[in-house]
């Protein structure tokens, strides 16, 4: 499985800014696949998931939405109401057969290389 992450860049804080990954070589509906983040300085922490339905994480909850495009094999992630501490590189993965514990990055089976988010104050 190959994902490719696109679409960060720079935001100030209270803006909008839509992630999509491109995945190849799995059929996406069978799967969760999802993002995570890692702050400068942080580990990687869970994001959002979703297959036939969604996982967030409680700090984005109410302002970013997963969805998915099977057809275009296409992941997206629309972050509203941006804050600086979601400043970050933001990964698509691929969670593979795993379909529990999804906030352990040591679930996720495939990695993206990553798409920089900067909000600024």
């Amino acid at each position: 499985v190959q994902l490719q992450a696109s679409g960060g860049g720079l935001v100030q804080a209270g803006g909008s800014l839509r992630l999509s990954c491109a995945a190849s070589g799995d059929t996406l509906n069978s799967h969760i696949m999802g993002w995570f983040r890692q702050a400068p300085g942080k580990g990687r922490e869970f994001v959002a998931a979703i297959q036939l339905t969604t996982w967030y994480a409680d700090f984005v909850k109410g302002r970013f939405t997963v969805s998915r495009d099977n057809a275009k094999n296409t992941l997206s992630l629309q972050m509203n109401s941006l804050k600086p501490e979601d400043t970050a590189v933001y990964y698509c993965v691929h969670y593979g057969t795993t379909s529990t514990m999804l906030h352990l990055s040591g679930n996720v089976r495939y990695w993206g290389q990553g798409t920089l988010v900067t909000v600024s104050t």
